[in-house]
Parts: C-alpha cells; sequence; structure tokens
C-alpha cells in the first residue's frame, strides 16, 4: 500500500503523483506498477502506470483519458495522504540499466516520455538524445526539468498541432537520433501507431532491432 505525499500538475490535463511505499525493493527506469482502485461497493479497476523516477520516493505521472475510470480518478480525485494498492515493479524487457555505456536515444509520443523521462533521470555520464513529439508546448509533461537542461542530453521536440505541424519523419530521426553505426540503445514510447512508424524508421535508418526497444499504449 503507498501512501501519496504530493500532487503536481505537469499539464491541464497530467498529473504527477508522488508515493511514499515502505519496504520499496527499487526498480529499473522503464518498469511500471499495476495501480488497482476499489470503489466502496467493491468494484476494482486496475490499470498499470510506467514509473517516472528513478528512485523513491515513486513518481507515476498519470494522463487524464475521456471516460478513464481510474485516470479520472487519479488526476483529479486524488489528494496528499490517501492511499493507493499497487503491484510491482513489473516488466524486465522495456527497461534501461545505468551500469550501460552505450549512448541512448529516446523517442517519445504524448505521454510515452514518462518511462523515457526515469531514464533521463538515472543517468550519469552516458550521452543521451531525446526526441519528443507532442501536440504543442503545453502539453509537453516536465517542460521545466527539460527546459533546464543537462550535460549529455540533447532533446528535440516536435509539435503536430503548432503551425507549421510537423510529425516524426526519417529525416527527424537522421538529424537529431544517433548514427546507426554508434550502435545506441533506442527506447521508442508512445501510441501504437506512432511506436510501429518510429520504430521502422529507426530499422530503415540501419539500426540493430535487437537494439530497438518498444513499448506501446492505447
Amino acid at each position: 500500500m503507498a501512501t501519496v505525499t504530493e500532487v503536481r500538475d505537469e499539464t491541464a490535463t497530467a498529473r504527477t503523483l508522488v508515493l511514499d511505499v515502505p519496504d520499496w525493493p527499487g526498480h529499473l527506469p522503464g518498469q511500471h506498477i499495476d495501480v488497482r482502485l476499489t470503489a466502496p461497493d467493491g468494484y476494482q479497476a486496475q490499470r498499470s502506470y510506467s514509473m517516472a523516477s528513478a528512485g523513491a520516493p515513486l513518481e507515476l505521472t498519470v494522463q487524464r483519458v475521456d471516460d478513464g475510470e481510474v485516470s479520472e480518478y487519479l488526476t483529479s480525485g486524488v489528494a496528499a495522504g490517501d492511499k493507493l494498492e499497487l503491484r510491482g515493479p513489473v516488466g524486465g524487457w522495456f527497461v534501461w540499466r545505468p551500469t550501460s555505456t552505450a549512448p541512448v536515444l529516446l523517442v517519445a509520443g504524448g505521454s510515452g516520455i514518462v518511462p523515457l523521462m526515469a531514464m533521463i533521470r538515472a543517468r550519469q555520464r552516458q550521452p543521451f538524445r531525446l526526441i519528443y513529439s507532442v501536440r504543442t508546448p503545453a502539453d509537453v509533461l516536465y517542460a521545466s526539468e527539460l527546459a533546464r537542461g543537462q550535460p549529455g542530453l540533447d532533446v528535440h521536440f516536435v509539435y503536430t498541432r503548432v503551425p507549421p505541424a510537423r510529425r516524426i519523419s526519417v529525416a527527424t530521426i537522421n538529424t537529431h537520433g544517433w548514427p546507426a553505426d554508434f550502435e545506441p540503445e533506442c527506447f521508442v514510447c508512445g501510441p501504437t501507431g506512432f511506436v510501429e512508424a518510429a520504430a521502422d524508421m529507426l530499422v530503415a535508418l540501419g539500426h540493430d532491432p535487437r537494439r530497438v526497444k518498444t513499448e506501446r499504449f492505447g
């Protein structure tokens, strides 16, 4: 059982929950947890959410989904002091290990930035490049933190609803990603169509498919 210690609005439709979890065993950047809600009449609903933090305290960033019974509550009904039932950490494929020394390319679509942010926060001196596709600047999660910048972290935004509207393309990844012969670790997260398109572009540019890890939602 976790205790909510802080809630923080990231955008008009997304909120970060800071959680205190007694005896937390630790987690790898990219893993997720299951959150279960139980109504007074016993009805239960469960959803999976990626962790945005590199360690304790845990941070979950939840994007509100229209008619989403769990996301609606987590983004508007939860307050500091509330309890949440958790299970995890879960996942062993879409993870980045901080012991790795290879360059890293992160490709995010919308709230797909959340598990990638855990990787950014866990990095030390490893060179990272982030390509972040989002509707408008107002929809950027962790905007202040990304704007501050970090040595060795390059960030490129692609805005899909701001004229001239653009989408990630082969040219985008070729210009702002790592060359395939650098053998970077690539992580792509976002809606299904976005992830499939970005992964195909990486492979078309010569990246080893075994080094392209994907996670999708929706």
